[in-house]
């Protein structure tokens, strides 16, 4: 029996993991519960399982896990992590059960880069999309707002699509935040990505929108910015029109 990580796109937006369990014997094993335990993210409760695993070169039990543990002083090594289990075999009671996750993972490499990269952004001010929101021409228009929380000049260089929209700033880069400054508003146009109906049956990231930015001409980090729920109505509402599937 060993465990590996994954992660689907529907798991991404709700801060959430796969443990593909590997079962190689003909004895069944139950999982009672799940739990990833590292230093680099906050420990969650348990997730309960209740799943009972056969032979099987991969089954999937899913997981939440924590908000990554980021330092103001940059990115953090990777700490080695262990999926804790509650299981059983046949009648037998429920023991605890220390699986290794093999070291370093690759994806929890890439969620704590990316997360303590939005996070040193984050030190240094927010991002937002702002209230005025207008359809213009055949495109919604409005603007970034970024706000001072600490020091350095933040330079915006570019704003990326979704599965659903595609982003036309005003300019690249879209903005400076000089070291003076207070706060700093960037116009975006959105247009929509995809027209056909399935695209909008798998809105899972249509929301999630990834902005590179930097601090004083540093390194280029991504700030995944999602505009309030009520906006994000608007613009489904908006992108199903010009898609002519607004009925």
């Amino acid at each position: 029996m060993s465990v590996s990580l994954a992660q689907w796109r529907s798991d991404e937006p709700v801060h959430a993991l796969q443990v593909a369990v590997r079962n190689t014997s003909d004895t069944p094993v139950y999982f009672a519960d799940l739990q990833l335990v590292t230093p680099s993210f906050q420990t969650l409760p348990a997730k309960k399982a209740d799943a009972t695993i056969k032979k099987t070169e991969r089954t999937d039990l899913p997981i939440p896990f924590g908000a990554a543990n980021c330092s103001p002083q940059g990115l953090p090594e990777l700490r080695p992590a262990t999926v804790v289990a509650h299981v059983s075999t046949g009648s037998g009671p429920l023991r605890e059960v220390v699986f290794d996750v093999p070291h370093p993972d690759p994806l929890l490499t890439r969620l704590l880069r990316d997360e303590c990269s939005e996070f040193l952004i984050k030190q240094a001010a927010s991002i937002e999309f702002g209230p005025g929101w207008k359809q213009s021409g055949k495109a919604m228009r409005g603007e970034l707002v970024v706000t001072r929380r600490g020091a350095g000049a933040v330079t915006l260089n570019d704003m990326n699509g979704t599965t659903h929209f595609i982003v036309t700033p005003g300019h690249r880069p879209l903005g400076v935040l000089k070291a003076a400054e207070k706060g700093l508003r960037a116009p975006i146009a959105l247009t929509p990505g995809r027209c056909d109906p399935h695209a909008f049956a798998e809105a899972k990231k249509a929301f999630q929108f990834p902005v590179r930015a930097s601090i004083d001409g540093g390194e280029e980090r991504v700030v995944i910015v999602v505009p309030p729920k009520p906006l994000q109505d608007r613009l489904i509402a908006y992108a199903l029109k010009a898609c002519g599937l607004g009925g």
